[in-house]
């Protein structure tokens, strides 16, 4: 599964044309969790419920104001891999000073070229790609291609619904994933039902993996996690 396909993005952004085209561009480079709010409050909202991988974030919108936005997401320890571009038309140096320090990522001013934001898109999340496919992560190497899992040179035989949950935390170890996050992410051609599900799903994993699942971390009442 490529990083798109498991990219989740909040687009908070109360012009519903530019709202729309930011959609429509997201999903044309392949990024399939896509979810947008016209207010401020209810962007806030949303991000807190699905801890995204990236927000994009206009700085003038009713309700609660980006800056206030990207303040508070930087406060909350369950969003902290969570990445902010501001995306607006306040252009003057002392806002882009102010957006830096509250915390974003980068600071894309409107009107925008769509192939440059693309750039910058992928740009800032790289920052957040943690382990390449075939990359070795103590002994464990996973081959996205062939949706094969290799642990100390020995293959692990692992259905698709836990190769992609694996495949999911390696890729942003460090950081806590909901497991409304995961369920989100990793429902494909498996029909998960509930969260209970991946405790399940997870709890299979850890006994396949031997040492190696000392690595997984439960955060109580929200999700798991790679150490790392």
């Amino acid at each position: 599964m490529k990083l798109d396909e498991l990219t989740s993005i909040v687009v908070v952004e109360d012009d519903a044309v530019i709202r729309a085209v930011l959609e429509m561009a997201l999903t044309a480079e392949g990024f399939t969790h896509v979810v947008s709010c016209a207010r401020g409050d209810e962007g806030l909202e949303t991000i807190r419920r699905r801890k995204p991988d990236l927000v994009l974030l206009d700085v003038m919108l009713p309700g609660v104001d980006g800056f206030a936005i990207c303040t508070r997401i930087r406060t909350l320890p369950a969003l902290s891999g969570t990445r902010v571009i501001m995306l607006t038309a306040r252009t003057q140096n002392d806002d882009i000073v102010r957006g830096l320090q509250c915390g974003a990522d980068d600071y894309v001013t409107k009107p925008f070229d769509r192939k440059v934001l693309m750039a910058r898109i992928r740009a800032v999340l790289r920052r957040g790609t943690l382990v390449a496919s075939g990359a070795d992560f103590d002994g464990l190497v996973l081959n996205e291609e062939g949706r094969a899992a290799t642990l100390d040179g020995e293959e692990l035989k692992l259905p698709p619904g836990e190769f992609r949950i694996l495949s999911l935390l390696v890729a942003h170890r460090g950081r806590v994933l909901a497991r409304a996050r995961i369920l989100d992410a990793v429902q494909s051609g498996d029909k998960f039902t509930t969260e209970r599900t991946i405790d399940v799903q997870i709890a299979n994993l850890r006994r396949k993996l031997g040492r190696w699942a000392d690595h997984i971390e439960t955060i109580r009442g929200v999700g798991y996690r790679v150490k790392p």
